[in-house]
Order: structure tokens, then sequence, then C-alpha cells
């Protein structure tokens, strides 16, 4: 492994894994290293904590890309220019859809674009879409791990509590949009300009934020619950499972995943 560093996430230049699971707690990157074989912290440099290690014989890299689009994607930029090819981001989000229940997975098949930074590089129509391959490797991994599971496109949005302007959440409703995150739609884009595959699993860890501005009616906000603690230690699985699948290139057809 290189001496030479990444300027913004003093990540090695060369000789990282090929293979990455990102989350946006450092602390959480911690927590799923702990849970490879011949784990080693690489760096560790504002939020962004980087980690080595196998799983199940696979050679991955875990680290964390902090809050919110803009500094997320510097992490996915010195991922990518120090080899690393394929990442699934493994995060939290806020259900939108009825019957996604507090500690479920959502696999996205999609992101919309309101993430307030891929707006700066490519045109709004640009979509952001996740490799078919990681998906169906997220989902051959939850019908493993028996985790409960829903697919469907994100919204990736900048805003984490609703402010004064009036957006789309009704609308989003109404289309079938999953859930909310803020990050994942920045990956996305950069994937597909770098050739890269790249996919996400969320735990859901209560109701979208423009609900919980009635704190009387929906208890506040609340992520540090057993229940999402559960679907987060299952979601870790789940991703490096596929990350795994990924790697030996055994992901299944359509037809074969039940």
């Amino acid at each position: 492994m290189t001496t030479e560093l990444l300027p913004i996430t003093r990540v090695p230049r060369t000789g990282l894994p090929s293979h990455a699971v990102v989350v946006g707690d450092p602390a959480r990157a911690a927590e799923v290293a702990g849970l490879l074989a011949n784990t080693k912290e690489v760096s560790h440099h504002r939020e962004y904590r980087t980690f080595t290690g196998t799983w199940k014989g696979t050679p991955l890299v875990v680290s964390s890309h902090g809050v919110g689009g803009p500094g997320a994607i510097l992490l996915f930029q010195e991922l990518a220019d120090a080899g690393v090819r394929t990442i699934l981001r493994l995060g939290t989000a806020g259900a939108i859809r009825t019957g996604i229940l507090d500690g479920d997975l959502v696999i996205a098949d999609a992101a919309v674009r309101d993430d307030g930074v891929t707006q700066q590089l490519l045109p709004p129509e640009y979509p952001a879409f996740c490799a078919p391959e990681a998906v169906l490797a997220l989902q051959r991994a939850a019908v493993e791990a028996g985790a409960p599971y829903h697919r469907g496109v994100v919204w990736t949005r900048a805003a984490f509590q609703p402010g004064f302007v009036t957006l789309p959440a009704a609308a989003y409703t109404r289309a079938g949009i999953a859930a909310i995150e803020m990050e994942l739609s920045a990956l996305l884009v950069l994937a597909s300009t770098r050739g890269l595959v790249a996919g996400g699993v969320l735990v859901i860890d209560g109701a979208n934020a423009d609900e919980l501005v009635d704190e009387e009616a929906t208890g506040g906000y609340n992520p540090h619950r057993e229940v999402v603690a559960d679907g987060v230690a299952l979601g870790s699985r789940v991703a490096l499972d596929a990350v795994h699948l990924l790697a030996n290139e055994s992901t299944e057809s359509p037809e074969t995943i039940k």
C-alpha cells in the first residue's frame, strides 16, 4: 500500500481493495469493520474514517462519508481515484411509502437527485440509478439473511429538517417513493460517470423529516432505538454479503431470486 495519501480523505492512493461499503457515521464504519477479519484502520481525517479487511475471504474497504452529498461525494471520488470499483452505501433513512416499518431495509433502484451537489456537476435530467447487479446482489443477500426489505426509488435530499421552501414531498409520496436520505444520489451519479458499480441499502429509522414537525403526533425523531440498531446490524451483514457476491460474480438472475 502506497504512502502517498489523497488530499481530502487521506486514504492511500494505491493498494486498497476494489470493493467498498460506505456509511455516514465514522463510529458505524468502525462497527462494520469490526465484523471483518484482518481489520486495519488505514486513515481517519475529518469525517472520513477508512478500514480494510476481509469478509468471507473477500478483501474490501469500509469507509465513512459524513452527512450530506457535498462532503460524501469527496470520499466517493477519492475512493475511485484509489482504485475502488464497487461501492455500496449502507445508510439510514426515513420511510415515505406506507407499510415500510422501522428497522426494515430499503434496497434502492434509483434516487431523486435533490442532493445539493450533483446539480452543479451535471444537468438535472441526468439519472441517478443503481447498477442492476448491485440491486440484485443486495436483494439476494437480504433474502438469504431473512431481512425484511423493500425495493424502490429513494429521495436524496440535502436538507434534513424542513424549512420555509415548499418541497415536493406530497408528489413524491403519491409517486410511491420509498424513503428519504441524504447521500445516495451523489454516489450513483459519481459512479455512473466513473464506470463504477454502485448501490444502496437503507435502514429505516423513523418517519420522513417533514412529518416530524408534529412531534406530538410522531413522538419526535429518535434513531437511537433498539429496532434501528437491530436493523443496522442486519443491514451491515446484507451489505457485506452483497459485496462478497459482487466480488465473486455470482449474483443470480431475477428469475432465480425468491
